[in-house]
């Protein structure tokens, strides 16, 4: 058997009505990484989720792990297991007869089982607490007794299905180091679906970005901050700016938008009285009082400065549109005193990132 990952190849889902739910996804993962599909409420990440764990069946195309072909294969026979978001723990057998109850579905010994079972939830850090129900757990707790079933069946992939979306949110911060460490130390295929951009950015070694059904971008976390492919994959990333215009000058491998906020300068390439747009990160964003530059600058109003500990966030109108930027802690007093009034926010044409139209 090959060693190729799992493969998505052409895949379709359409529901009855001529529901297009998933779009012509193609998508490779490699053994052992950890990827987040992210994205709106009905982008289709958790359909696609669903037909790699075996829950739905796609229309048309494939999925393959390892040069296998999952299509009709049950939930039960593939070397992938799904973590539902509400865990599904059974409330009146202990920890440990949770864990152990897919082996005795397999109809292994109770010996061994036990074993088994004992060594999963040590992975999982629940030894003392392996005679416990689930009620006497954390939120926490019982996703961890939820992975440690997964776990012990010993598959080549683990499906997370908004994992951390029922529990608050210290415990989400602590629980994203937990899941990136655990699946680092096994060395197995983690896929999460989330439709948060922080906690995708903070876990995932790659992104897939879905949006209308489609994938609209694939790529690391540092890739889709910094270089989104598109006004969806800026907007919905959070702390990007978008400026439309139509090209009034492009030569040297620079293109000059005319927006209607004045001129703005990018590196790429397009053809002269095109449509064009771009994006600038809210951090790469300078903020003064100083007179508006003659390009890649322009007049803003500060509604409201965010303090966030470490950053400040402005939230800034630019004629009746949202306007960001992000500024270090130190400048907190300084720029509340500029609420209610107009500024300059400028940035660097290595700064802006051009997008596809």
């Amino acid at each position: 058997m090959s060693d190729t990952g799992l493969v998505l190849k052409d895949v379709y889902r359409v529901f009855p009505g001529n529901v297009t739910a998933v779009s012509d996804v193609n998508l490779e993962i490699k053994n052992g990484e950890y990827v987040v599909f992210l994205g709106p409420s009905g982008c289709g990440k958790t359909t696609t989720l669903r037909m790699i764990g075996g829950h739905d069946d796609p229309s048309s195309g494939t999925i393959t792990i390892d040069g296998e072909l999952l299509n009709g294969v049950t939930p039960a026979k593939r070397p992938i297991t799904t973590v539902f978001q509400h865990y599904a723990l059974f409330p009146h057998k202990s920890v440990l007869q949770n864990v152990a109850f897919g082996l005795k579905m397999q109809g292994m010994d109770k010996a061994e089982r036990e074993t088994q079972a004992k060594a999963a939830i040590e992975l999982v850090g629940l030894t003392a607490m392996m005679d416990r129900k689930p009620r006497e757990l954390s939120g926490g707790q019982q996703q961890r007794v939820a992975l440690g079933r997964v776990l012990v069946t010993r598959p080549k992939a683990i499906l997370l299905d908004e994992p951390l979306g029922g529990l608050d949110r210290l415990l989400q911060l602590k629980m994203r180091v937990e899941l990136r460490a655990l699946q680092r130390e096994l060395g197995i295929t983690f896929i999460h679906v989330t439709h948060n951009q922080e906690e995708a950015l903070s876990m995932a070694d790659r992104i897939v970005v879905m949006g209308d059904a489609i994938v609209q971008q694939v790529g690391t976390p540092e890739k889709l901050a910094r270089q989104p492919r598109n006004e969806f994959v800026a907007t919905f990333m959070g702390d990007n700016n978008v400026l439309k215009g139509t090209i009034a000058s492009a030569s040297g491998g620079v293109i000059v938008i005319d927006t209607p906020y004045g001129k703005v300068e990018v590196e790429g390439t397009g053809n002269v009285g095109d449509e064009s747009s771009m994006a600038i990160r809210a951090s790469a964003v300078k903020v003064s009082t100083d007179a508006v530059p003659a390009i890649n600058g322009i007049k803003v109003r500060l509604d409201f400065a965010e303090y966030l500990g470490d950053s400040v966030k402005l939230h800034m109108d630019l004629d009746g549109k949202p306007f960001m930027a992000k500024v270090h802690e130190e400048r907190y007093a300084e720029i509340r005193a500029y609420e209610g009034k107009d500024i300059t926010a400028s940035w660097t044409r290595e700064d802006g990132h051009l997008l596809e139209q």
